[in-house]
């Protein structure tokens, strides 16, 4: 079992990183692999609509000279995914918006790759504005089949400067559930692989050029 999580903050220490952490400390303690990476100080620029990575069926984003197709094996090799970003204007920040955009329909043109692994999103905000932004990435999830997992309350930390999140002890409880929960999960569907085979879908035609 293994877990991939995405920090989208530009900060490598901030609040975004913070709880991202929170939630992977509770599932390795559980001894469960996990996986790091902070994007937000990187340059990812959005999808050209291009469609290549559906012609070329070869896994990656056609643009290939930044950290999607980096990460995209990561991502692909993983049971489960955090995906954290800070709020900028209630919504999640460029270089996250822009990432996702790319890995998600590249997963998706080479045959539902996120398809049934577990997704859960983080959000860390100053004061409000996080709620919009969590929906955001739960919609990525929920297009590609994952099995979207919550906690406690919505998984939303508050904080302004690095570390202030720490002091947000409802927030940070929720990422400690969260990360639970996520564990929990994960063994149950271990524990019952190959006893039942999940269902086969059949994607919409308007699927296919939702963004062209």
């Amino acid at each position: 079992m293994k877990v991939f999580a995405i920090n989208g903050s530009p900060k490598e220490n901030g609040n975004t990183a913070l709880a991202v952490r929170t939630v992977l400390h509770e599932m390795e303690h559980e001894g469960i692999e996990t996986g790091f990476a902070t994007i937000g100080q990187k340059s990812i620029r959005g999808c050209l609509a291009c469609g290549k990575c559906a012609e070329n069926k070869n896994r990656q984003c056609a643009i290939s000279n930044d950290a999607v197709n980096e990460l995209l094996p990561e991502m692909l090799d993983a049971d489960a995914l955090v995906v954290g970003s800070p709020t900028y204007y209630s919504g999640l920040n460029g270089t996250v918006k822009s990432f996702l955009d790319r890995a998600f329909y590249a997963a998706a043109a080479n045959g539902s790759l996120f398809r049934h692994k577990i997704g859960a999103s983080v959000i860390a905000v100053r004061r409000s504005g996080g709620i919009p932004a969590f929906d955001q990435i739960n919609k990525y999830f929920q297009i590609s089949e994952m099995i979207t997992i919550g906690s406690s309350y919505w998984n939303v930390v508050h904080g302004m400067v690095p570390g202030e999140a720490a002091q947000d002890a409802e927030g940070m409880q929720v990422m400690r559930n969260l990360g639970q929960n996520i564990a929990w999960l994960l063994k149950l569907i271990e524990h019952g692989k190959g006893a039942i085979q999940p269902p086969q879908s059949e994607l919409p035609k308007a699927r296919t050029n939702f963004i062209r």
